[in-house]
């Protein structure tokens, strides 16, 4: 019943992430150089867009508009693309398709650029897949591309022609900056884009970007209650056929107690994360029999849980995002046993509980970056590993609440 609650749950899930439309606080600007304010689809793509998806207000009907209809547009405080037309050299990176000549082979096209720094001088990419591309401009010259190319003349020996680096010496001349740095400058996004604020700083020119800052902090610290409906099974297999010690407890809900650390990367708007939540559980259910030598079997399971795992957000809003993880659990048990009465006895058997470890997955909804709900599950672990001849299935199925302090 509980994976098949899971299962229903995430398709559902499934279905409405698939249909969540994140459109931002965005505009255009046409070929009338006229000014749209809009929202824009934030798709969040490596890859450069030939189009983009909009709408005038959030009642109003889907839309998309090509790089033949605007000259630019943009994501307020997270990314800005302008039109360009002219030439472009895509020659390829990988090596079974790359070019046996060191000059660029330079084709017109009209494609977005993106806008990584504006200043004095500015900086731009071009992206798709196995191919990354810069383009430059400074105050005085048109857009044009930064020229890097690996080429493969003979005897599969990667050459490189390394024309930017002349580029940038002719025409971003500054006294802070060397030809020594210039001659060690790499073809690199983050390499680029320090070298062109340091010459707007040269300059005394701002330096203006889109890119939306990542979150400061990198650490979330969560109290995580929550409730836990948990059930165990027992066999013995040295028995053929039913054994009079086999069980099937009652599904028992209980509390749980965790204290959640989260690591975001800082990559990718935080999307991702480490998570770790030590946490406290407990099971306690009992069977009594009236038609076997044992009397009752009586079940007391407590335990520090140590969940290890992963997670990434799905960004419904600037406010709300919803996440999936799964993890890998480590159990540590305290004095928990298994205990068996026997009818007309004083006399008790006890199997003490030694833990596997198993895996959960859960998905939840995030608001504010404080407050959460997760919906988790456990697969089956086995609790009484020590013993050989005994199997167990223990599963819980949990509803998790929670309030970040950090």
């Amino acid at each position: 019943m509980k994976k098949q609650l899971f299962l229903l749950v995430i398709s559902v899930l499934s279905i409405n992430i698939h249909s969540q439309i994140t459109f931002e606080k965005g505009y255009y600007i046409n070929n009338s150089d006229q000014k749209i304010e809009c929202l824009i689809k934030n798709k969040e793509s490596r890859n450069t867009p030939t189009t983009f998806d909009y709408k005038l207000s959030e009642e109003r009907e889907e839309k998309v508009l090509t790089v033949n209809d605007v000259k630019e547009f943009g994501i307020y405080n997270i990314v800005k693309y302008i039109r360009f037309e002219g030439k472009i050299d895509k020659s390829s990176m990988v090596m079974s398709s790359m070019s046996n000549t060191k000059n660029p082979e330079f084709q017109k096209e009209t494609l977005f650029l993106k806008v990584l720094i504006e200043g004095k001088a500015n900086l731009y990419s071009y992206e798709e897949p196995n191919l990354l591309k810069f383009f430059y401009k400074n105050e005085n010259s048109k857009i044009s591309q930064l020229v890097f190319k690996n080429y493969m003349p003979v005897n599969d020996v990667i050459h490189k022609n390394e024309r930017y680096k002349q580029q940038l010496l002719n025409d971003l001349k500054c006294e802070n900056i060397t030809m020594n740095q210039i001659k060690n400058l790499e073809y690199k996004k983050n390499r680029l884009v320090s070298f062109f604020k340091k010459y707007n700083n040269c300059n005394n020119s701002e330096n203006i970007t889109f890119e939306k800052k990542q979150k400061r902090d990198l650490l979330n610290l969560t109290l995580r209650p929550g409730f836990k409906n948990s059930s165990l099974k027992i066999e013995n297999g040295n028995y053929r056929g039913l054994s009079i010690r086999d069980a099937d407890f009652n599904n028992e809900l209980g509390f749980r107690f965790g204290l959640e650390v989260e690591l975001l990367m800082p990559y990718n708007r935080n999307k991702w994360s480490l998570i770790i939540e030590p946490t406290y559980q407990s099971y306690k259910s009992e069977k009594e029999y009236s038609d076997r030598s044992v009397n009752k079997i009586t079940v007391d399971y407590k335990s520090i849980e140590i969940p290890i795992g992963i997670r990434h957000y799905l960004f419904l809003n600037n406010n709300s995002k919803l996440f999936i993880n799964g993890s890998a659990i480590f159990d540590l048990n305290s004095d928990s046993s298994i205990v068996f009465d026997f009818n007309g006895s004083s006399s008790t058997e006890k199997l003490e509980i030694e833990s596997r470890p198993n895996m959960a997955f859960g998905f939840g909804y995030k608001h504010h970056d404080k407050y959460s709900l997760e919906l988790r599950y456990q697969t089956n672990r086995n609790v009484l590993n020590k013993y050989a001849a005994w199997s167990s299935k223990y599963s819980a199925l949990s509803v998790i609440f929670g309030y970040s302090l950090l």
